[in-house]
Formats: C-alpha cells, sequence, structure tokens
C-alpha cells in the first residue's frame, strides 16, 4: 500500500462536513460521495498528538480510542481546554447553549461566541437555542446553576446521540419543543450571574444541514478500524464527527471519524468495494411481551 494518508479528524464547514488529512489536504463531503478506503495492514495507530503537536514518541493507540491520544498527549490537551477549568483569565466572551438530539435528551454547554454554531454541529446538535452571554466564568456558573437547578446534564455519550436520530419528530417545532420548554424554565430561575446577558429563545435547526430529514434509519455503528479492513459506503447522512453510510448489503452504517484519526489509510480505487471492519448492531425495542 504505496499511497497513504493520515486522517486528522472532520471539520464543519459553511459547505458541509469535510475530512481533514495530515500536510493539509482537505477531502468534501456532500451527500452521495462515495466513501472509500483500506486500512493500512502492518501499520499501528499512532497517538494523534495534542494541541497541533505530534505525539513526540508517536505511541501506539487503542484501535477503539475515539480521542486516538495517548496518556500523555491526552493529559495536555485536556489541560488547555475550556473544560478542564484551568483559564479562567479568558478574556473572550462566552455563550451558554441548549443543544437537543432526540426525545428526552437537551444538555448544556457553553461555546466561545467567536466560534459560532461549529460546537454544536461537532457534537450532532439536531436543534439548539443560545441561552446567555457573558464572561467565561459567568458561563461556567449558569452552566452549573441549570445542570443542578433543572438535571441537565453536561455531555451526552455520542452512542445515546446516535440511538434516537431515526426517530426525530418530523417537523422543525416538534424536534424545538423541548429545547423552548428548557428555556423558558432556564430563564425563570433566580441566581444568574449579573454579568451574563440572558438571550431570548430562537431555536436553530440542524436536521437539513445533517442530512437526516427522512434518512433511512441506521442499522449499527462502526466498533473499530483495524489493519487490513476495508470501508466503503456512500454517505447519506452526517452529524457531529458521524458519517452515516449506505453500505451494499447491509443498509446504512455510522463511522465515527474520530476513529479514523492514527490510521494510515489508502484511497480505494474505481468500483472497489467492501466492508470489513467490526460493526455493532442497534438492539430494536420489540413489540409485545418478548
Amino acid at each position: 500500500m504505496a499511497h497513504v494518508w493520515t486522517c486528522s479528524g472532520l471539520r464543519w464547514t459553511p459547505d458541509g462536513p469535510v475530512l481533514l488529512w495530515d500536510g493539509g489536504r482537505r477531502s468534501a463531503l456532500p451527500w452521495g460521495k462515495r466513501v472509500a478506503f483500506a486500512v493500512a495492514d502492518g501499520s499501528p495507530r499512532r497517538c494523534a498528538g495534542a494541541r497541533g503537536h505530534a505525539c513526540p514518541v508517536r505511541a501506539a493507540v487503542p484501535g477503539r480510542s475515539t480521542g486516538a491520544r495517548c496518556e500523555e498527549c491526552a493529559r495536555l490537551d485536556r489541560a488547555h481546554s475550556v473544560a478542564a477549568d484551568t483559564l479562567a483569565d479568558d478574556p473572550r466572551p462566552y455563550r451558554v447553549y441548549l443543544a437537543w438530539f432526540g426525545s428526552g435528551m437537551v444538555k448544556v454547554g457553553i461555546t466561545a461566541v467567536e466560534r459560532g454554531p461549529v460546537r454544536l454541529l461537532e457534537q450532532g446538535a439536531v436543534c439548539f437555542s443560545w441561552l446567555g452571554t457573558g464572561p467565561l466564568m459567568a458561563a461556567r456558573r449558569t452552566e452549573e446553576l441549570l445542570r443542578a437547578a433543572l438535571g441537565v446534564p453536561d455531555r451526552i455519550p455520542y452512542a445515546d446521540k446516535r440511538a434516537v436520530r431515526a426517530a426525530l419528530p418530523s417537523t422543525e417545532a416538534g424536534r424545538a419543543a423541548e429545547v423552548r420548554e428548557l428555556h423558558a424554565r432556564a430563564v425563570g430561575l433566580g441566581g444568574w450571574p449579573e454579568s451574563l446577558t440572558r438571550e431570548p429563545c430562537r431555536p436553530v435547526d440542524h436536521a437539513g444541514r445533517f442530512g437526516l430529514s427522512g434518512v433511512q434509519a441506521a442499522v449499527g455503528d462502526v466498533v473499530e478500524l483495524v489493519p487490513g479492513a476495508i470501508v466503503s459506503g456512500e454517505l447519506v447522512a452526517a452529524a457531529g464527527p458521524d458519517l452515516h453510510l449506505a453500505v451494499a448489503g447491509r443498509g446504512v452504517v455510522v463511522l465515527d471519524t474520530r476513529l479514523m484519526t492514527g490510521w494510515e489509510l489508502a484511497p480505494l480505487p474505481g468500483a472497489q468495494g467492501g466492508f470489513t471492519v467490526p460493526v455493532r448492531e442497534f438492539r430494536r425495542e420489540q413489540d409485545g411481551l418478548f
């Protein structure tokens, strides 16, 4: 396998999702595009590094790791993230938001104003609304207030998000209902920091941007990539880091692009196909008692 690329992740742009590759190459991902590659045989998955720097020891990392980092690089990356509570003096304004992923699945979070809605696209939020804007520590206190008073989490596992995408309400109003209800309860709470400006509820819907409206329900998701394996399918939707691929003879399978980072991958020429990576099937609720 002479010609190989190393994936460095997926990015959401105004034109849609784009795969990034080491060396600065980019692959746009329009609906209907064939996503096809083979994993290099005999080359282990390598640590993706931290904060734009390569791992100094090029450590091997497990195939199922979505972070694709060794312990040391993961520690460095975490230490410089907003979520680590180490950036209290960050002068940038922040926004508090409510993000909805499916029925009964709403989280609260914060993001820098300069990032716009990118953080919500990265998380796969089907619908969201801003709650307020202010300094970082005020945004943090508001986030904690909502978690404690309303029982809204600040994290939702991607496996849970995938499980509800096949049963989204068919209308924007239906998808925004829980966000509107929680927003109203949130702004009615006492104890908001004075330096945080509350914002009206203006739900933003991403179902169309993700390609999820009317898309065929996924049958499972990729567990990990393995040396020598092949992935080939037609892109029908994408949400957060997930690509929904229509695979011949199998249906739609979800590939978390975070599982691609650190591997040496080679494009498949022509019509060469196949899908030989491990897949975990989604469990379906059965009718009746049994």
